[in-house]
């Protein structure tokens, strides 16, 4: 990569753009593209709607397809190398759901040229590249894991500015649609917590979670204006409860009591 760029700050502007493609994929920070073939860089159909997208789109192209000869100073050149850059970009996201690009990225992935999964469960299955949005400038790239279906951020930096747009929302989910067999089985181990060997028992992390409902139920009062006491934060029986007429039941169970006695007095 150091002799090609080297090649292109000395030779001519036609050594330059013959080497473009080759350049853009093996630069630094564009591990995760692969290569476009010419043909279909040259079929006007798959760029449908880009010349609205980019901006010297025809400068663009022809610099992405090795035919630029524009005598461009350079600030016009540093934008043409822009928007040829967002081009090949865009036509990549579409290039790699087709058969061809699909075989060249699934290449790439079984050499885990995008890394491999963080999560230490998944013992380090290799990662593919997505967008959260087929749409440019709304989110940059992910990584995406078969194994556990989650998505991370990638490591460099170089890598987490690429707009996820260059890949799209559907590449991942079609490559496992065309080769079902790589399609890794899901595993249902769970990290435990454990003390001294032991596992943490299941009462306790139930009892967490009953008590982060009584406290969301004391906010939810407090919340209604009402006023609110469990038995255990009372001192006495007779302050447990503070609202309504909740000590009725009490008194009804009473007399259903003292009837119930008369009734057994006349039997008698």
């Amino acid at each position: 990569m150091v002799n090609m760029m080297e090649d292109f700050n000395s030779e001519t502007d036609s050594d330059y753009t013959s080497y473009w493609r080759d350049w853009f994929v093996s630069s630094r920070g564009n591990e995760y593209f692969c290569e476009i073939d010419e043909d279909y860089l040259t079929d006007r159909f798959n760029l449908t709607g880009l010349n609205t997208e980019v901006p010297y789109y025809q400068y663009a192209l022809d610099l992405v397809t090795d035919v630029f000869d524009l005598d461009a100073d350079d600030d016009l050149r540093e934008q043409i190398e822009k928007s040829a850059r967002h081009l090949y970009g865009l036509v990549h996201a579409r290039y790699i759901v087709t058969t061809r690009g699909l075989a060249k990225m699934l290449d790439k992935y079984k050499k885990c040229d995008f890394g491999k999964c963080p999560r230490v469960l998944c013992d380090g299955h290799p990662l593919l590249p997505m967008g959260q949005s087929d749409l440019p400038n709304m989110s940059t790239v992910k990584l995406y894991c078969p194994k556990c279906e989650d998505i991370y951020n990638p490591k460099s930096s170089r890598h987490a500015s690429i707009d996820g747009a260059y890949f799209g929302t559907s590449f991942h989910s079609i490559l496992f649609q065309v080769y079902p067999a790589l399609n890794p089985e899901k595993s249902m181990r769970r990290y435990e917590p454990r003390i001294y060997g032991f596992k943490v028992h299941a009462a306790a992390a139930l009892a967490r979670w009953q008590d982060g409902c009584r406290e969301e139920l004391q906010d939810r009062l407090v919340e209604y204006g009402m006023s609110h006491k469990f038995v255990e934060e009372s001192d006495s029986e007779e302050d447990a409860y503070e609202y309504g007429e909740e000590n009725e039941p009490a008194k009804t169970e009473k007399v259903a009591g003292d009837a119930a006695s008369g009734r057994m007095d006349i039997a008698n």
